[in-house]
């Protein structure tokens, strides 16, 4: 038996997000944000869509990209525990994995059969790069998917960060991307090691260059360039 097996690329992602500083840590976190699929060429035939508008939600398996690393290591720190203490990479969501794949459920908002570049997906929640890789696409089934009962380990829901975004800095971001944007700050982008008070940080989004301190709960936008 093969010890390597060959994956095809079937789609790219086309996010918000064109570095990995920012975006939520698990999907559906923020379901403003909206991102499209696009197929690579070779994928491009509308016949595989057919009957998918009869689901809500999409799995997207996809490839950690931009994770380089030459070995994988039996285990890792998760952000999430601070970075301090080290569990197994099976019982973890990080990218550094014997296979670099990501598992993701986002919502499909839309279906477009014929464009310039073939059929793509409108999507919400994803929490993937700008140009991911995706390799598989499979429907969402609640009655088989959906463990109400399911124990979460240490990896509780966080409550989340109070945004504040002066109503100057307001008024340079676009109405349509205000509620994501404020989505993705509420999840705190920092590295869970890091509660510098006056430390600003600064990520990319939807093109505009955003910096940010966070105090105690609080989160206050400082700084939003414009191209």
């Amino acid at each position: 038996m093969d010890e390597i097996a060959q994956l095809k690329i079937i789609a790219r992602m086309e996010s918000e997000f064109p570095g990995k500083f920012g975006i939520p840590r698990q999907s559906g976190l923020v379901e403003g944000l909206k991102s499209t699929l696009v197929f690579e060429p070779e994928f491009r035939n509308p016949d595989t869509l057919r009957g998918i508008e009869g689901f809500s939600h999409l799995w997207l398996i996809w490839g950690f990209h931009e994770a380089k690393k030459e070995h994988w290591s039996a285990t890792v720190r998760p952000p999430r525990l601070g970075g301090n203490e080290r569990l197994g990479v099976f019982a973890t969501r990080s990218p550094f994995r014997p296979n670099p794949l990501g598992l993701s459920c986002v919502k499909l908002e839309g279906v477009e059969l014929q464009t310039p570049r073939g059929p793509v997906l409108h999507l919400s929640g994803a929490d993937l790069m700008d140009g991911t890789p995706i390799y598989d696409i499979k429907p969402y089934i609640p009655y088989a998917d959906c463990r109400p009962e399911a124990a979460e380990g240490y990896a509780a829901k966080p409550e989340g960060l109070k945004v504040t975004i002066p109503p100057e800095l307001r008024e340079k971001i676009p109405q349509d991307r205000l509620e994501a944007l404020a989505g993705v700050l509420s999840c705190d982008p920092r590295p869970h090691y890091q509660a510098d008070p006056d430390r600003v940080y600064g990520m990319t989004f939807a093109g505009l260059e955003v910096r940010f301190r966070v105090e105690g709960e609080k989160l206050t936008v400082v700084e939003i360039k414009t191209p």
